[in-house]
């Protein structure tokens, strides 16, 4: 959902709490959308993110480091020129929009005292990050709007700011809920929810919809209200009043599967037992727990866009390839029956019918009984079992060439499969970077020539903590798997690996103790989690000690076998990574 007006004044509220009166060190701009204002305060540092992104526009504290591009781009180095070293002296919202101003004291180039203004539109499709002077004039914004894109409201260097056209509704800090239902009463052919919307500014869908749900426990057209149901709407709107002054039931609803889908500063009741709820005392740890995930996939997708689009149509073609491969191997599967044609036109030639389409002969291996032989009029009889014993051989030939092949087919799928896999759960462009190497390796890339960059170090695995010591390492692409597995462990380290699916190798480095059940419970959790399985509630995970674990000749890099291994099943859970994580 998109971050609504009541949710930003209560980040606006917590900003104003832990940042106001901080300076700015640093400014990163990890994506064209994306600003990272690094801020000292007297208790510490803080990190202001600012997003423009049309799918999740928002500001809050975050407590993530974003990796930034070698180059810092225009935008980002004018920022670091009039900002670091500016002081944050107010934070406005306009009303209960979804517009925010950060007022700063800073100087000019020549040194002289001046204000700045940082103003976040969070807008959906339209938001937008300007940067204007002291007299509100753009200096410049993270999405320049000219005549051609709006014909109302040009934002571009040079103009003056103007605010977007304001919305005539009630306010909730300040209207009586008395008021507010006056005003929702006036709607009569709308349904609650959408009334509520357009009466009560900065309310989101979600909110219409709990508010409706409390009142009458669906949905109904206003007009329809009964007294007692209008007693009710005025008692719920004072609750969700209530819920916003006290910042008391900011929460995250998930899926049966634990994924993110809404959230809000009160708490939601309509979903019923079809949703788990997670709640917070912090606005700006809501966003950051709500958002991350999903930032994180579409910003590896924006940066490894050509070799998402490369796997999914190997991927594609390999599958085509088996396919085609299983069907010809069922057409093969009627080879006897075309052996036995070719035998009983031999035995019986020389009383065939040369211009015959069917040959009618007793079968002897069926008991005599007659079997109609399909026949090509141009051949003589000879001629047709011929061209039925080139039909046999040919089809024992494939069956044998068509087995190996499917094998290999599938196990090219394993690995391109476990290479998107590796993919998709990327962060850092150094990551990317390493599986686009693997793929050159692998022959699914040509290797540009003439590409003389230094070749960076690798990244050393995932490391993680056990609760009761063992240190745990993960793998973050097949060609890190296999040094992990095959050269780092030693033999009676224990490897983890979730069971029939992708996913990266998982060690737990013994160092000459007897290695726990708590540690290859947290460490089968942790292989889950870096897998397909991720939002499993029972993932099977398979585990063994690593002199176990063997290369096949020749396989494909990540690819292993083992015969000796326990099974355990776990539910991955994302706090307990975060709190075993190390780096």
């Amino acid at each position: 959902m998109a971050l609504d007006g009541i949710t930003l004044g209560l980040v606006k509220k917590e900003l104003e709490k832990y940042i106001l009166g901080s300076k700015i060190e640093k400014v990163h701009q990890p994506t064209r959308n994306e600003l990272v204002f690094i801020l000292r305060t007297r208790n510490g540092g803080y990190r202001l993110y600012m997003s423009c992104d049309g799918q999740s526009p928002r500001v809050h504290l975050t407590r993530y480091n974003l990796e930034n591009p070698k180059t810092p781009p225009m935008l980002c180095m004018l920022l670091r020129k009039r900002l670091c070293g500016a002081t944050l002296v107010s934070i406005k919202q306009i009303k209960n929009d979804r517009i925010i101003i950060f007022e700063f004291d800073g100087t000019t180039e020549i040194g002289d005292k001046t204000k700045y203004y940082v103003i976040c539109e969070i807008m959906g499709q339209r938001s937008n990050i300007i940067f204007c002077d002291a007299d509100y004039k753009i200096i410049d914004a993270v999405k320049r709007v000219d005549e051609e894109k709006s014909s109302v409201r040009e934002i571009l260097p040079g103009l003056k700011y103007e605010l977007p056209p304001m919305q005539n509704k009630c306010d909730i800090y300040i209207d009586s809920a008395e008021n507010i239902v006056k005003k929702i009463l006036e709607l009569p052919e709308k349904l609650l929810s959408k009334a509520v919307l357009e009466t009560v500014e900065g309310f989101s869908p979600i909110v219409g919809r709990e508010i409706a749900y409390r009142t009458v426990f669906d949905d109904k057209q206003v007009g329809l209200l009964l007294e007692i149901e209008k007693e009710r709407l005025i008692n719920e709107i004072e609750t969700i009043k209530s819920d916003i002054i006290d910042n008391k039931e900011l929460v995250i609803l998930n899926s049966v599967d634990g994924i993110p889908f809404d959230f809000s500063f009160t708490d939601i009741r309509q979903y019923g037992n079809s949703a788990e709820k997670k709640y917070y005392e912090s606005i700006s740890e809501l966003l950051d727990d709500f958002y991350f995930e999903k930032d994180k996939i579409n910003r590896t997708k924006r940066k490894a866009a050509d070799l998402f689009k490369l796997l999914n149509s190997a991927i594609e073609r390999t599958s085509r390839k088996i396919n085609n491969r299983q069907l010809e191997l069922q057409k093969s599967e009627n080879r006897e029956e075309i052996r036995i044609f070719a035998e009983l036109i031999t035995a019986n030639q020389y009383r065939l019918n040369e211009k015959a389409t069917v040959y009618k002969l007793e079968n002897y291996y069926d008991n005599n009984n007659i079997i109609e032989i399909p026949a090509n009029p141009a051949l003589t009889p000879l001629q047709n079992a011929q061209k039925y014993f080139k039909e046999y051989k040919k089809a024992v030939n494939a069956e044998k060439m068509l087995h190996s092949l499917i094998e290999e087919g599938e196990q090219e799928l394993s690995y391109l499969d476990s290479v998107l896999d590796n993919l998709s759960r990327a962060e850092s462009e150094r990551e990317i970077a390493e599986i686009r190497e693997e793929l050159e390796q692998s022959g699914y890339i040509k290797h540009k020539k003439g590409n003389k960059n230094k070749k960076e170090k690798p990244l050393p695995p995932l490391e993680f903590c056990s609760s009761d010591g063992f240190k745990i390492l993960v793998g973050r692409n097949n060609i890190q798997n296999d040094i992990l597995t095959l050269k780092t462990a030693k033999n009676y380290d224990m490897w983890l690996h979730i069971q029939k699916y992708t996913g990266s190798h998982t060690v737990i480095v013994a160092d000459k103790k007897e290695i726990t059940e708590t540690a290859i419970y947290e460490a089968a959790c942790i292989a889950a989690y870096y897998s397909k399985c991720k939002n499993s509630s029972s993932a099977a995970v398979d585990y063994t000690l690593i002199k176990n674990v063997k290369k096949p000749f020749g396989a494909k890099p990540g690819k292993v076998i083992y015969n000796t291994y326990n099974t355990i099943y776990v539910t991955p859970k994302k706090e307990l990574i975060e709190k075993l994580c190390i780096k």
